[in-house]
């Protein structure tokens, strides 16, 4: 039985305490939160006496085997490092840290203490991508070459501190490109990244001015608040040759929401989102196929309590990491490669700062 904490209860971490509450191996035994009201209205919700408004007291119950850490991104790797010296297993919400010496200094812990940093990218643990990535490395795809991946919001910064540079780390490259950057990775079968060339664009804010139109809020939503970036795109060369190209937006003059995730491969191509769908070709004749599968698209619910479980099974030692703490540096090197390239506006070469 592993006893679980889980450290700040905003409303991701309904993600990470609903399947340690129904997973048989897990106990959640304890809540942290620097809000205090927020703190004692989720005990009482989830009836856990065990409450704390400093983590650090919360990682000095020897009771507790491991923490889900579901802060702001400018804690994450401090939480992380002193959790993994009390020698507690981590689950650290996506991105593991804002800067990659942070990211270095989670793994240099997760090292010296023996211990599961499992980082939070659950778009690795989705139907679509787990089915994907069977075609993939049965080589029915051959050699992924390149990859394509939006996520773009014609209105959706949520304000709060996602709109807030220093406790957020940036706008959608760091909230949503993220997960693409590394879904894409993944599937391509993660090659070392060689170069990038990013953009960032401040020009339309967090357009408080709409009426009319609804979008998701964060609880401490402030429309006079906002110095992170509308949009990202990016480049990203690899070592084997292959490219991806993502772009992300909080806000855009665009018809409407996009999300495209796309891999191309010299024997196939392959779409995740929207939905699956794959492209061949037969007899002289390119073939577009439509999986029957029950879940075509990214089920948000399902792949965070399989990323849960995956965590749990880690630390009792019966699986293998899929989202190893080493994969979550790599992708801060790209992020911080994006944000850097657009800052000087230039390439970053890897092998000249890494």
């Amino acid at each position: 039985m592993l006893k679980v904490g889980v450290i700040g209860v905003g409303s991701i971490s309904e993600y990470h305490i609903n399947p340690y509450r129904k997973n048989p191996d897990a106990e959640l035994v304890a809540l942290c939160d620097i809000n205090k009201e927020r703190l004692l209205q989720k005990g009482e919700q989830y009836q856990i006496s065990q409450l704390y408004s400093d983590y650090r007291k919360l990682l000095e119950n020897e009771e507790i085997d491991a923490v889900s850490i579901c802060t702001w991104n400018d804690t994450h790797a401090e939480i992380a490092v002193a959790a993994l010296e009390a020698g507690k297993h981590v689950l650290i919400e996506k991105p593991l840290s804002l800067t990659v010496e942070q990211a270095v200094s989670v793994q240099k812990a997760a090292e010296e203490a023996n211990r599961i940093a499992q980082v939070g990218f659950v778009r690795r643990f989705g139907d679509n991508t787990n089915i994907l990535k069977k075609f993939i490395d049965s080589g029915d795809l051959g050699d992924i070459y390149y990859a394509k991946a939006s996520i773009l919001r014609r209105l959706g910064n949520p304000g709060g501190w996602f709109a807030d540079k220093e406790r957020s780390g940036g706008g959608p490259l760091i909230d949503l490109g993220v997960h693409v950057i590394d879904l894409c990775w993944y599937l391509m079968g993660k090659p070392a990244p060689v170069s990038v060339t990013g953009n960032t664009y401040y020009l339309l804010g967090n357009r408080k001015n709409i009426e009319n139109l609804d979008f998701y809020k964060a609880a401490d939503y402030d429309p006079g608040k906002n110095n992170v970036e509308d949009l990202t795109n990016a480049l990203i060369r690899f070592e084997n040759g292959a490219s991806l190209f993502v772009d992300v937006s909080f806000t855009l003059h665009a018809k409407e929401n996009e999300v495209s995730v796309k891999v191309y491969g010299d024997k196939g191509g392959a779409e995740i989102e929207p939905e699956l769908l794959f492209v061949t070709e037969k007899h002289n004749t390119i073939l577009n196929i439509d999986p029957q599968v029950d879940n075509k698209t990214f089920n948000f619910e399902q792949a965070f309590d399989r990323e849960v479980n995956h965590f749990i099974n880690c630390c009792l030692g019966t699986e293998e990491e899929i989202a190893p703490v080493g994969d979550g540096v790599e992708i801060m090197k790209i992020l911080e490669a994006v944000y850097e390239s657009a800052e000087k506006k230039t390439e970053i070469v890897f092998s000249e700062k890494y």
